[in-house]
Order: C-alpha cells, then sequence, then structure tokens
C-alpha cells in the first residue's frame, strides 16, 4: 500500500482506524504453502485469536487455509464466515468440559492439553477424534510472555507424562488422531524449533493410528529494517525432508499441520492514528495521538516494536520524538524515535499491526474501539464499523434505584 492510499482512507473513514492489505495476506500465505510444497498433505490452520474479523476469516477461507481457534466464540466466527466445521481446529487452555462438548457436537476437531479433561472426555465421548497437545518442554520463541513450550507453560500435558496419557486412552478406548506443540512466538532458531520437532516425533510413534501432526507455529516477522525473520525456506527445506522421513518410518501419510497467526497477517496491517499535540518538555518532544493502548497495546505489553512513519511528511527532516497515547495512564509507543517532522494534524501510521492488535483493543477510558478496512485490489472496504456511544451502553442495564433510596432519605 502506498502512503496516498492510507492518507484517502483516514480521511475517508476517520481515525484512529487499522488497515490491512489482502495482497501482503495472500503472498505471506504463498510463501508458506511453496515452503512445503514437497510435501503431501500440508494443512495451514489460521490462528483466529491473531485477527478475528469475519472478513478476514473469508479471506483465509478462499486460499485454502483452515483455522485454528481458542473458544468457541472463535469457532462460531470461523462458522460465519462459512468455513466448514471439519476445517476448524479448536485448541482451548483452561476451558470447561461443557465448552469442549458444544464445540465438539458442531463436527469440529477437538484438541485437548491437559490430563484431565482428556480422562473426562474420552470416558464420555469416546467415539469422537481427539488431538492432544504436547508440551516439549522446549523455549523455541521469545521472551517468557510469548514462549509456551517450556517446563512451568500452563499449555500441553508434559512430555513426561506419556504413560498416563497412554494409561487414559486404553482406559477409555478413546482414539487419538493427531499431536500437537506449539513453543511460543518469534522463532529464531530453526535448529531448536527442529529439536522440539524430534520430540512430537518420538511422542507420535505412541499412537498408531494418528492422521495428523500439528507443529503450532511462531515464525517471526521482521519489525524494522534489518530485523532478524524466522527463515521459512530454510525451514521448509529441512522439516520436509524430516517429516516425508517420519511417515515412512510411521507406515502412512500424515498431514503436516501449522498455526500460523501473525506470520499471516502482521506485515499487512497499519495502524492509522491523528496526531493531536506536539508538546515539548525540558528533554522531550511529545507527539501525542488520538489512541492509546486501549487500542494498540503490545508496545506497552510485550514491549513490542512497531515502526512508525509520518504519511503525512514521509520526506520530512527527521528529529526525535516519544509517542503516546491519550489515555490516562503512561502508553508510550515509542520513546525518543527518529521519525520525519511531526506537526499537529499529521497521520501516522504504525506498521506491523495486523496481528494482536484490534484483537486486544478495548474500551478503557470509555473510548470507541477504532474502525477497520481491508484494502483488497486496489480498493478500501469497510470491514468493520467505529463504535458510537450507543455501542459502548448497550449492555448495560439502567437500574432505576438511586431515586428510591433519594426519596426515602428525603
Amino acid at each position: 500500500m502506498e502512503n496516498e492510499n492510507l492518507l484517502a482512507i483516514s480521511k475517508e473513514y476517520g481515525s484512529p482506524i487499522y488497515v490491512y492489505d489482502s495482497s501482503k495476506i495472500t503472498s505471506q500465505y504463498n510463501r508458506l504453502t511453496d515452503a512445503f510444497k514437497k510435501v503431501k498433505q500440508l494443512k495451514l490452520n489460521y490462528a483466529v485469536k491473531a485477527l478475528s474479523n469475519i472478513a478476514v476469516l473469508k479471506l483465509m477461507n478462499s486460499l485454502g487455509a483452515g483455522l485454528d481457534t481458542v473458544s468457541i466464540q472463535e469457532v462460531q466466527l470461523g462458522l460465519k464466515a462459512g468455513a466448514k466445521p471439519n476445517n476448524i481446529v479448536f485448541t482451548p487452555n483452561g476451558v470447561s468440559l461443557e465448552e469442549i462438548e458444544e464445540v465438539a457436537a458442531l463436527g469440529v476437531q477437538i484438541n485437548i492439553d491437559n490430563l484431565s479433561i482428556l480422562e473426562q472426555f474420552g470416558t464420555k465421548h469416546p467415539n469422537i477424534p481427539v488431538c492432544i497437545r504436547m508440551n516439549p518442554h522446549v523455549m523455541a520463541g521469545g521472551n517468557s510472555k510469548i514462549s509456551v513450550g517450556h517446563i512451568d507453560s500452563k499449555f500441553g500435558i508434559s512430555i513426561h507424562q506419556i504413560p498416563h496419557i497412554l494409561r487414559i486412552v486404553e482406559n477409555t478406548g478413546m482414539r487419538i488422531n493427531g499431536i500437537h506443540m506449539h513453543t511460543g512466538s518469534d522463532i529464531l532458531d530453526i535448529e531448536v524449533f527442529l529439536r522440539a520437532c524430534e520430540i512430537l516425533f518420538e511422542t507420535a510413534m505412541n499412537f498408531k493410528n494418528l492422521d495428523f501432526i500439528d507443529f503450532g507455529s511462531g515464525f517471526k516477522v521482521p519489525y524494522k529494517s534489518g530485523d532478524i525473520e524466522t527463515n521459512i525456506e530454510e525451514f521448509g527445506n529441512k522439516m520436509t525432508k524430516r517429516f516425508n522421513a517420519f511417515c515412512k518410518e510411521y507406515g502412512k501419510e500424515l498431514i503436516l499441520g501449522f498455526e500460523p497467526g501473525k506470520f499471516l497477517v502482521s506485515e499487512a496491517g497499519y495502524f492509522l492514528a491523528k496526531v493531536n499535540v506536539i508538546k515539548q518538555t525540558t528533554s522531550t518532544v511529545f507527539a501525542g495521538i488520538d489512541s492509546g493502548f486501549n487500542h494498540l497495546i503490545r508496545p506497552m505489553f510485550y514491549n513490542a516494536h512497531h515502526d512508525i512513519i509520518n504519511i503525512s511528511n514521509p520526506n520530512g527532516k527527521e528529529r526525535f520524538y516519544s509517542v503516546v497515547g491519550y489515555v490516562c495512564e503512561t502508553d508510550t509507543f515509542a520513546t525518543n524515535r527518529r521519525i520525519p517532522e511531526i506537526n499537529e494534524g499529521d497521520t501516522i501510521a504504525f506498521k506491523n499491526a495486523g496481528a494482536y492488535c484490534y484483537s486486544m483493543s478495548s474500551n478503557y477510558n470509555s473510548r470507541y474501539r477504532p474502525a477497520e478496512v481491508l484494502w483488497h485490489e486496489g480498493k478500501a472496504h469497510l470491514i468493520r464499523k467505529r463504535e458510537t456511544f450507543e455501542d459502548l451502553i448497550k449492555n448495560q442495564v439502567d437500574v432505576d434505584i438511586f431515586s428510591e433510596i433519594a426519596e426515602s432519605a428525603s
């Protein structure tokens, strides 16, 4: 997308606003499928939690992707977007048996990550195939907030508990049709991830009637110029050879599964905001924008870096700015960042705003959540309206109890 496209969208639909480029999503999907083109059966299940707008889910469906979901609401969104139940995987954590049963009744693939629920579900529904999420005890991702495969993670069943799993399977007679892991986000070292894959291959040999093995995702995308990213082509080459060899050893052609989220949508997203005020203090120049961590929490929550460009003055002389928000908290998006000169009224764009940005937004300070636009084949399509005051209060119940208290007091 060009700056003039973004500026036109901001002018037409207002700010702040999220914009997604469908061509980038498509190219990322094709890049993954090309990397594993020598695998006979590949299945990419898009991680809905990254960006759950129905229009984006429809795009994924048109590309041939399945959906990886973590709540019954995400399952329902997927179904509404046209996904077939058997093209959806449900991988929750800490949910009730009742929610899992409700999803299973829809015909969705169930993925269970704890022994208690596995035994309960297998006892009640031995004929419903189940995938098991394993914890390989490998720190393959980034920091502790985004790495979920280490020994202290709440996710998955420990590889040291395989005997317990086998006992449950034998006692209930349930069928295990898949094995799964997810080590975390921002995988930098392919070799570490491949070692975790070996653990899953060893685990899979304990189950004789599998249909698929799902290796999660966590592929790192670049957040700034010169940033490190997962070498998908190298990983695809190495993983393809190992997976094909394993299938021969296993005696059956299995489906190789991944569940990319950030990799598919992060770089496709832009978050546009207007500069309300330039504030000079004794040591800092602040650019205050018409947004806050209520709309984009990743810099504050994960210490995530998002490149910031001044699309109103992209070629201006660079100065140092601390970009801050308008909520009544310390919501600093960037500190002393070199950005082309910013003036009040300019529109700035945060890059890599496709994944875990709108989906983590809130109404903090009673602010409205922004609109979303999909840029598809050279045209802007509004895919979510900006919230209004009516949206803010529609679920609140106006109980008239205080007038009664006032009357009794008088």
